[in-house]
């Protein structure tokens, strides 16, 4: 999805404006707005899709936070893509996708009582309350695990999924149905509740994540990195035996949505967040412990008194939580205090520092990228952080050792930003005895083994040094590593380790080689067999008839990312044509720049780059626009041009899917939430809280079926 040096390239933009500096291109509000927009969603891609982020929690939300003054001083420039006009996401892609029954919104964050004060005065605002007077919050452990979402329905479990993209999620019903703590049955009934979503978290205990990795480490297994992507990625196994034996535990913390029989809400007669919490108790569900866990607090005050006491007692807690979550505890007062488009008004995440150690930097290795970059990487002396064993740690480049004065032998102070990624933070230079050596950058490939040595080349303004004309093959191996990932062809089954392994056998050379493997071979391998080959030769032929954007993209072309390469796709006839095209033919195209148009130009000036897309036709890869390449032509005329609409509620005549894509062939614009932006609602049974928050609004048309239907036969 990003090439290395975009990403590179997004965190130095990054941290120029953390520090209060305008990266070039980005001078004016509009270049701002669209840059900030940019650089939030690759760290959101970091984060919620690769799980591997590269800023803090604290630093995205300052970022976020610029972008949210900058959008608010200049509307006129909000994006309908913007980050904050969305919540985060972590859908796969796995599983079926599922509507969860109401959008699952981000929170705000804090990260001291200052923050919590001026959330109190914001709250009391929203609810014409007097500054003064007294507003009880619910605080309770914010879990680092993830996100599962349980429905409900005549008193039975009937559906579970993750977190997704906050409207849908992901189905993974059965493996919840291994997770003990979760109830296959609960008398919701009981309390007049009918269709019940529950929201929570699964997290493995910390002493059963190391008793599970001690026994990995005896059977010579891959240990597992940390108990939250292990509690993630067990939500994702496709064994429900195997997710059964990661010994998961689900912590419910909210009801999402609650009705009677008639389709009423019914959650509110509950009164409080924490008699809530007490129902679902009551229940049978693992759901924080009152008066040791979560409290209900009669103030602000009181709240971040017991938000710090839990921060200084983080350690001695038996699961890994990242903060605490402070809400209204009165349910009836939250619906009055309502949610902007990214988060609930009436609650806001206490965040914990990030957590810190000291070791030695004991060596510095190198690793080649697919156009070259050679990443320096720290061999540190291992050291426990955050419940993860440290001994790698990324230095990105020579100016981040140059600027931080890096010498091997130096203590330094190790940090995991956001709780996930490790990073140096500084060397402790009063530690420093004199035996402590600069950190040589190398002038020739430090990779190359073979007897021409290349030297390293870096362009201007870039803080990347390159390896520009590869004679050992590993350029190509990290080319190949990225042709067949997921963010380019979506090679199924065929990740980093095979790519290696038929490397090594002399199977892959170039990505051509990707589409004529010698699959009798292979099935022939260890740990292979005669029907994982044939999966495997499935996958790539599956992979042959992608969308010619995946094939533009997995080309590793310099500065080449997916959106350029969507952009090329939807203006070529055949990918060839783009080796004839002008320097003025690739700029006349919005949002295609000269850098990107020189190396698309220099790419296919080269004979060998053209003989091999010949080869990839021959055998059978789309080279041609498809579809998906195509965007969709703009409805110009139709009775709901310019309109945003939402369904909700079960319709008699179409299904939900029928009656959205008819909405958008009349030029309806389809959306995932009731707020400010919604025109149209059109309800079928049994509608919900929907039409409740769009009839509150008073600013909604609310259509039946039958009047939609007879808008479109007009």
């Amino acid at each position: 999805m990003y090439s290395s040096e975009d990403q590179r390239r997004f965190f130095t933009s990054s941290k120029a404006l953390l520090a209060g500096d305008i990266p070039a291109g980005m001078e004016t509000p509009k270049t701002l707005v669209e840059g900030l927009g940019q650089l939030l969603r690759y760290h959101e891609w970091r984060y919620y899709i690769q799980d591997d982020p590269v800023l803090s929690d604290y630093e995205y939300d300052q970022l976020y936070k610029q972008l949210e003054a900058l959008e608010a001083e200049h509307p006129e420039l909000i994006r309908a893509d913007s980050p904050t006009q969305r919540v985060g996401s972590d859908l796969s892609g796995d599983f079926r996708s599922v509507p969860h029954l109401t959008p699952m919104l981000s929170l705000g964050n804090s990260y001291n009582a200052e923050d919590l004060g001026e959330f109190d005065r914001q709250v009391k605002r929203m609810l014409n309350m007097d500054e003064a007077a007294q507003l009880a919050y619910a605080v309770e452990p914010k879990y680092d695990g993830g996100t599962i979402v349980l429905v409900y329905e005549n008193d039975q479990l009937v559906r579970a999924a993750t977190r997704g993209n906050g409207t849908l999620g992901e189905e993974i019903t059965h493996n919840a149905r291994v997770i003990r703590s979760i109830p296959l049955t609960a008398a919701f009934s009981r309390y007049g509740l009918y269709r019940v979503e529950v929201r929570g978290e699964v997290i493995i205990r910390k002493d059963r994540f190391a008793t599970m990795n001690a026994k990995r480490a005896e059977a010579g297994e891959t240990l597992f990195a940390n108990p939250r992507n292990t509690a993630t990625g067990g939500l994702r196994m496709k064994s429900p035996a195997e997710v059964a034996n990661r010994q998961l535990e689900a912590f419910i913390y909210s009801f999402g949505y609650g009705t009677d029989e008639a389709g009423n809400d019914a959650v509110q007669a509950l009164g409080t967040h924490s008699r809530a919490l007490d129902v679902l108790t009551e229940l049978g569900f693992k759901v924080p412990a009152t008066g040791y866990e979560r409290e209900a607090l009669p103030n602000i005050s009181e709240a971040a008194e017991f938000c710090a006491r839990w921060e200084a007692q983080r350690e001695e807690y038996p699961y890994e939580i990242d903060g605490m979550v402070v809400k209204v505890d009165d349910l009836v007062l939250q619906e009055r205090a309502g949610y902007t488009s990214h988060h609930p008004r009436w609650a806001i995440a206490y965040k914990f520092a990030a957590k810190q150690a000291t070791t030695m930097l004991e060596n510095v290795e190198y690793q080649v990228g697919k156009i070259g970059t050679i990443t320096p990487v720290a061999k540190t002396t291992p050291v426990a952080l955050a419940g993860v064993m440290i001994s790698s740690v990324s230095l990105h480049n020579e100016d981040f050792i140059r600027d931080k004065d890096l010498r091997l032998g130096d203590k330094v102070l190790l940090e995991r930003a956001g709780d996930v990624i490790p990073y140096i933070v500084k060397p402790l230079e009063d530690l420093r005895d004199g035996s402590e050596r600069p950190i040589e950058w190398p002038t020739h490939c430090p990779i190359n083994d073979t007897e021409e040595p290349v030297t390293l080349v870096r362009a201007e303004g870039e803080a990347a040094w390159r390896c520009p004309a590869c004679v050992c093959g590993a350029q190509n191996l990290q080319r190949i590593i990225f042709h067949v990932s997921k963010v380019a062809m979506d090679i199924d089954g065929m990740g980093r380790r095979y790519v290696e392994q038929f490397y090594e056998l002399g199977w892959l050379r170039t990505i051509v080689d990707v589409y004529r493997l010698p699959y009798e071979q292979i099935a022939e391998l260890e740990g292979f067999g005669e029907k994982s080959a044939q999966n495997l030769r499935k996958s790539v032929e599956a992979a042959k008839k992608n969308p010619l954007w995946r094939l533009l993209h997995g080309l590793s072309i310099h500065h080449l990312g997916s959106k350029a390469s969507r952009l090329l796709a939807q203006n070529v006839d055949h990918v060839l044509d783009l080796a004839d095209w002008t320097e003025e033919q690739f700029t006349n195209i919005k949002d295609i720049g000269p850098t990107v148009t020189q190396n698309v130009m220099e790419y296919f000036s080269v004979p060998l780059h053209r003989e091999q897309l010949r080869e990839l036709e021959a055998l059978g890869v789309n080279v041609r626009p498809t579809d998906e390449d195509r965007p969709a032509a703009e409805v110009t005329e139709g009775p709901f041009v310019g309109k945003s609409m939402l369904f909700t509620g079960s319709l008699q005549q179409m299904s939900r899917k029928e009656a959205q894509e008819r909405a958008k062939a009349a030029g309806a614009r389809i959306v995932s939430a009731v707020s400010g932006k919604l025109d149209i609602l059109v309800v079928g049974e049994k509608p919900g809280s929907k039409l409740k928050k769009a009839q509150a609004l008073g600013t909604v048309v609310v259509m039946t079926e039958e009047e939609f239907l007879g808008q479109l036969a007009d």
